[in-house]
C-alpha cells in the first residue's frame, strides 16, 4: 500500500463520524451536568454582583460591564484555582483594567470584597 493510501486510510479512521459521535454521546450526560452546575453558579454570582450594584445605585446601563468584572473573578478563583496572592494581584488588574474603562474603582472594589471575598492587597495603592 502506498503512503497516500496509508494517510488516507489513517485519516477516515481518524475521522469516522459514527465514532466521534458515539464518544461524544457517552459523554454529553457529564458535559450536561457540568455545563448546568457552572450556569447555577454563575448565576448566583450575577445575582450578588447585582445586588452590590444595587447599593451603589449604580445606572442599569452599566450592569454588563461590572458583571463581566464579576465573571472574569469568579472564571480565575473557581475555573483556574488561582487563590492568595496571586488572585489579589489578578483582581487588581482586572480592577485597573475595568476603571480604565470608565468604571468605579469603588464599586469595583466592593463587588471584588463582598461578593468573591477577595481583599485588597497590602500597599496596592489603588
Amino acid at each position: 500500500m502506498s503512503d497516500k493510501m496509508k494517510r488516507f486510510t489513517s485519516w477516515n479512521v481518524k475521522y469516522n463520524t459514527e465514532r466521534i459521535k458515539a464518544t461524544l454521546d457517552a459523554m454529553r450526560p457529564d458535559m450536561q451536568a457540568r455545563y448546568q452546575a457552572a450556569m447555577v453558579a454563575m448565576l448566583a454570582i450575577d445575582t450578588k454582583v447585582k445586588q452590590t450594584l444595587n447599593v451603589h445605585a449604580v445606572s442599569t446601563i452599566l450592569y454588563v460591564p461590572y458583571l463581566s468584572f464579576g465573571r472574569q473573578i469568579w472564571k480565575l478563583s473557581r475555573q483556574q484555582d488561582i487563590s492568595g496572592e496571586s488572585l489579589q494581584l489578578a483582581a487588581r488588574v482586572l480592577r485597573d483594567k475595568w476603571k480604565a474603562r470608565g468604571l468605579d474603582m469603588d464599586i469595583l472594589l466592593d463587588v471584588q470584597k463582598n461578593v468573591f471575598s477577595v481583599q485588597e492587597e497590602q500597599g496596592s495603592g489603588s
